[in-house]
């Protein structure tokens, strides 16, 4: 007999049985079903919450942009020692993100959702890419105005690094095999892009 519905928090059950199935499967890999069959309750106790499985996932990467983005406002620590050091922790923040929580990264990340379908989605990523921002438009103040990138831009060059170094190096992709750890992967591309935009001597 299906008893989970009447323990705790059924919502927060599904989205821990969701988490559980995404890490194994992707978050397109597994059905509403299988996510209530974890979660020790019938098909149509789920449906009390969710309307279908792009509502749960929406929830699970909901909750993920939370968690990020109060790694990267930790990690940022208000631009403290320098903005330099707290930029380059934003990056690293990204990074643990994706070790630590590999569920809620995919489901943020690679299940297809349309921030338009998800508003409430929408605003929470929104909020996880403005501490980036953040960082590089303080970083950037070190330049001459009429040669500072956009903070949007440069946050979104220094974001899509972080994500390639995930994806390629912490994620197990066949055949993309370094003798480099992903932190200092991304310590060094950061290293050249800001050196790029010269924000660091050459042989800083």
């Amino acid at each position: 007999m299906k008893h989970g519905y009447h323990h705790g928090n059924l919502r927060q059950a599904l989205v821990e049985a969701a988490l559980v199935l995404i890490a194994e499967r992707g978050p397109t890999g597994f059905t509403l079903s299988e996510a209530a069959k974890r979660a020790d309750v019938t098909p149509a106790a789920v449906y009390r919450h969710f309307a279908g499985r792009d509502d749960l996932i929406a929830e699970v990467a909901r909750q993920g942009y939370d968690i990020f983005a109060a790694l990267m406002e930790f990690a940022y620590n208000d631009g403290q020692p320098t903005a330099l050091a707290a930029f380059e922790a934003t990056g690293r923040a990204y990074l643990a993100f994706a070790r630590k929580y590999p569920g809620h990264y995919m489901a943020m990340f690679e299940s297809g959702l349309s921030f338009n379908a998800h508003p409430d989605l929408a605003l929470v990523a929104t909020k996880a890419r403005g501490v980036l921002e953040k960082a590089a438009e303080k970083l950037s103040e070190q330049m001459p105005a009429d040669r500072r990138p956009p903070a949007t831009m440069f946050s979104a060059h220094v974001w899509a690094m972080s994500h390639g170094v995930v994806e390629l190096y912490m994620r197990g992709a066949p055949g993309a095999k370094s003798p480099f750890t992903p932190e200092d992967l991304l310590e060094a591309g950061i290293g050249i892009y800001l050196r790029g935009l010269g924000l660091l001597p050459p042989d800083c």
